[in-house]
């Protein structure tokens, strides 16, 4: 019974969440600063959680094969290579960092 009680505080919970986005006022909005911010932070979390991926494994740091995929998709990156380049380079090098090893 807990498990239903938990969904049920978190679909209210959502939906309070959503309510009070459509209650700021517009003016709140058009603030430069507000833009700016809004602007960044899905590039701020997806690197949040890129890291966190990469180099998390539970409650400690690890530098393993992924690691090393994700400082070759940055190479490439700096080498303007196309996305799926990128793509590519991270995979090879994770897959053979992880044969190697």
């Amino acid at each position: 019974m807990n498990v239903w009680i938990a969904i049920g505080a978190t679909a209210v919970g959502c939906y309070l969440v959503k309510l009070l986005g459509l209650l700021v006022p517009a003016g709140a909005l058009e603030k430069p600063l507000v833009k700016r911010l809004s602007a960044l932070l899905p590039v701020a979390l997806l690197a949040a959680l890129t890291a966190q991926q990469t180099f998390g494994d539970g409650q400690q740091l690890v530098l393993d094969a992924r690691g090393a995929g994700v400082a070759a998709a940055a190479l490439a990156l700096l080498l303007r290579a196309p996305f799926l380049v990128v793509v590519a380079a991270a995979v090879v090098v994770t897959a053979g960092v992880r044969a190697l090893g």
